[in-house]
């Protein structure tokens, strides 16, 4: 017989590794080997927490997959309104483009706004940047994004205190350019959401 096998061999009163009793030598509770010896069953409040949790960090994901949806929804929408603003500039439509930068400005504010609800939804999950690399990953793209978003805002609270007493031509000169910036976050956006959700 080989060393190996006098090794794994169990001999009477003891437990070898494919069953009998507990750990080498020492009976586990009821003598089938169930649990080593000292070893306790987790409670049931136990095991409850953790459904619990884990329950509840299904839910937060969710949320912060809905909340994602939407705040694509309101950035795209707030795009399409910018452009309504910019056409209404090239008929010199005054009430139009007033009308259409209030209302992207809006859905940009909303935007942000959204994008914070996911940070704090996450955060209180228990999800941080330092959780592990794909949350930081997110945190990081979603982050830098927002600041564009923020700064896109100011250009249209800009824009739109700047060309309230303009007529068509010259207000189509200050609507353009951020336009043209608006659509680019835009674009941005979606390239980051097909990337974080599909890739």
């Amino acid at each position: 017989m080989s060393p190996v096998s006098r090794t794994l061999e169990k001999t009477p009163g003891t437990a070898g590794p494919l069953g009998g009793s507990g750990d080498w030598g020492r009976p586990g509770p009821g003598g089938d080997g169930a649990l080593p010896l000292g070893a306790t069953p987790p409670s049931a409040s136990r095991i409850g927490v953790w459904l619990l949790v884990g329950a509840i960090t299904i839910l937060f994901v969710a949320f912060t997959s809905t909340y994602l949806w939407v705040n694509t929804a309101l950035l795209v929408a707030s795009g399409l309104v910018l452009e309504r603003a910019r056409r209404g500039a090239r008929v010199d439509a005054p009430r139009v483009w007033r009308g259409a930068l209030a209302t992207a400005t809006v859905l940009g504010i909303a935007f942000v706004a959204g994008q914070i609800a996911v940070w704090t939804q996450l955060a209180a999950a228990g999800v941080f940047m330092a959780s592990n690399p794909h949350a930081a990953f997110f945190y990081l793209l979603t982050g830098v994004h927002g600041l564009h978003v923020a700064g896109g805002v100011c250009a249209l609270l800009y824009t739109q205190w700047k060309t309230w007493r303009l007529d068509g031509r010259a207000a189509l000169d200050v609507i353009e350019p951020t336009a043209t910036y608006w659509h680019f976050v835009d674009g941005l956006w979606i390239y980051l959401f097909v990337i974080l959700f599909w890739i």
